[in-house]
């Protein structure tokens, strides 16, 4: 109904806007319509005189014939009348005949604009045609997209009903979940409890035994006092210092001796030996004071990965550590971009993190990457990779807000740790592998236990982190803000604050722990000394420039060397002992080299780049 209504609309508007213009133009030519009638009249008129005058004429010479001479005179002066009539006709109708030419002409103009306005109607009347298909063309598409509109709101309240259901169902077990932490927190507390009352009864069962038996031994030699027996020189000068001892009331030394490991035992062990690394952000492992070392221990032996924290040890430095000097196998890495690189502890394996959203393994053998595997489930590009001690577990850090770790055995993901509320630029694990430090573009660093999958504590920084490492005591973390902050382990505070010329795009550690490495947007690379927190060398190089703000450098195994790629797609080994640069490599990529490893054993060195090329090198 719409449409028709519409329709009658425009035809109404058109008829009327025809009327108008026939009224326009017939006012024009009405009064010229009118002048022509008016001559037509004329020149008939003139006609019929003329026929009159020839008619007077004829009747006048006939009237002469009859009487000549009494009609001499009259006919003088009627012919005079009639030749100042005839010429003034005559200009009369000179003058009409000139009017008539005009009109005529007018009257051609005017039928030549006739014919044109036709000609415009009919061009005109052709493009109403035309707009009305695309008229009739574009309200077909107005009923479409009003079915589309239609459809797309019935979609629409499905999908806010499944929301609203899915927000219901999310508070439950939100809900759910607070209860069952809350519960948990609570069986925890009890069980710490019921422990401590453990350790208290068996410290006491054990201070009645360390009292029975010093019972039983002072009888004894009460007992072996009273016997008669054959003292030789040395017993001799022990009974008396003792029965000195006794004399003073002071104990004597073979009795100190006889106490003092019962003593320790009854004693809860010092924190230090309990905690051999405690939480960066002041948390530690909760030891009430009442527990047995040997329980403590036993508690502390085993992670959530089946190692011990005691077995985590700082690799020694490799004694034989190769400068590289080509490219053995340059490779496809991924689909993309490629941000990370890390050998694994054995030097076997590679790993690889690109932006299309994987972490790839590759195998190295005989100067070649041959690929083993992928491991999924990231959701956004990786930006960080690191290996545990043993090599059994991988690390990787990814723009999608969360930290993965996945066994390197089966490719399987065990543990997803989101809660980060910007891409995690570095994760890294702590000493004991059980816990790790991520940080993150939204200025903050977190700690996660692997045991109970949770966050244990979230410090704001105060910039985006772009990198971190750890060692025994402390944290230490590279920033947006051209800073290096040292977090203390215990005290949950930053120690030390260390401000360079560029913004902080990567940090690396020696292998005895007493040198740091980093690198800036200022396209220099640093030697930090941790005992005493300033720079200790600096290192540049004519067309040294860093690509990006997570371009990784790292030291070789023994420290001798630092390996850093540059925007250019070249890579740079400078030699630590010397201060100068050793070697510029520029075979192998064509783009920015964003991460470089150098294999724990010494003899490669492995750089990716922006592009999807990732280069292995060594001196072969």
């Amino acid at each position: 109904m719409a449409g028709r209504r519409v329709e009658c609309l425009w035809k109404h508007h058109v008829m009327e806007q025809l009327k108008q213009r026939d009224r326009v133009q017939c006012q024009a030519f009405e009064e010229i319509i009118h002048q022509y009638n008016r001559l037509l009249e004329r020149s008939d008129l003139q006609v019929v005189f003329s026929e009159r005058l020839q008619t007077e004429k004829y009747e006048h010479q006939n009237r002469h014939d009859l009487s000549p001479g009494v009609e001499g005179s009259r006919s003088d002066s009627l012919q005079q009348e009639m030749a100042q009539m005839r010429i003034k006709h005559q200009e009369e109708l000179t003058e009409l005949h000139k009017k008539r030419g005009e009109l005529a002409q007018s009257v051609i103009e005017l039928n030549n604009q006739i014919q044109q306005k036709d000609k415009e109607i009919q061009s005109n009347e052709a493009k109403m045609q035309e707009y009305q298909h695309q008229i009739s063309h574009l309200e077909g598409e107005c009923r479409d997209l009003r079915n589309s509109l239609a459809d797309l709101e019935r979609a629409n309240q499905t999908l806010r009903d499944e929301y609203d259901a899915l927000q219901i169902t999310f508070s439950a077990l939100e809900e759910k979940l607070r209860k069952t932490t809350e519960d948990n927190q609570e069986l925890v507390t009890r069980w710490m409890a019921e422990k401590a009352q453990e350790a208290n009864k068996l410290n006491a069962e054990n201070e009645k035994d360390t009292r029975r038996r010093q019972a039983k031994l002072q009888k004894d030699l009460a007992d072996a006092a009273k016997e008669p027996l054959p003292i030789e020189p040395d017993d001799d000068i022990e009974v008396l210092s003792e029965d000195a001892g006794k004399a003073t009331g002071e104990t004597s030394p073979s009795r100190q001796t006889s106490r003092t490991p019962s003593r320790r035992a009854s004693q809860p062990p010092p924190a230090g030996l309990l905690d051999s690394i405690s939480n960066i952000f002041g948390l530690s492992d909760s030891v009430q004071p009442g527990l047995v070392p040997s329980d403590s221990r036993r508690r502390r032996s085993v992670n959530s990965f089946g190692s011990s924290p005691e077995s985590a040890e700082v690799p020694s430095a490799c004694a034989d550590v190769r400068v590289p000097s080509t490219a053995l196998h340059i490779f496809d890495a991924h689909d993309g971009e490629v941000n990370a690189v890390r050998f694994s502890p054995g030097s076997r394996l590679l790993a690889t993190g690109g932006m299309d959203r994987r972490v790839k393994l590759w195998e190295v053998v005989s100067g070649r990457c041959e690929p083993k595997g992928a491991l999924t489930g990231s959701n956004a590009g990786i930006t960080s990779i690191e290996f545990d001690s043993a090599g059994s577990y991988l690390l990787a850090a990814s723009n999608d807000f969360a930290s993965r770790i996945w066994t390197v055995d089966d490719f399987r993901l065990r543990h997803t740790l989101t809660g980060h509320s910007g891409k995690v630029l570095s994760a890294r694990f702590l000493l004991d592998y059980t816990r790790i430090v991520s940080g993150s573009y939204d200025r903050t660093l977190k700690l996660w236990d692997l045991r109970s999958k949770v966050c244990m504590k979230t410090v704001f920084a105060g910039s985006s982190c772009n990198d971190i490492v750890c060692t025994e005591q402390c944290v230490m973390s590279g920033h947006f803000d051209k800073k290096i902050r040292f977090w203390d382990i215990r005290s949950e505070s930053i120690v030390h604050e260390l401000e360079l010329l560029g913004r902080v795009t990567s940090l690396d550690l020696n292998h005895d722990r007493t040198e740091l490495l980093s690198c800036s947007r200022d396209d220099l690379v640093k030697i930090i000394d941790l005992r005493s927190n300033a720079v200790r060398q600096t290192f540049n190089a004519q067309g040294f420039k860093c690509g990006s703000d997570f371009t990784r450098v790292t030291f070789s195994p023994d420290g001798s060397y630092v390996a850093a790629g540059s925007a250019d797609g070249v890579l740079y080994i400078w030699n630590v002992l010397t201060g100068k640069l050793d070697k510029t490599l520029d075979n192998g990529h064509s783009s920015a080299i964003n991460s470089v490893s150098w294999s724990p054993s010494g003899v490669y060195v492995a750089s990716v780049g922006k592009g999807n090329k990732a280069v292995l090198w060594s001196d072969m």
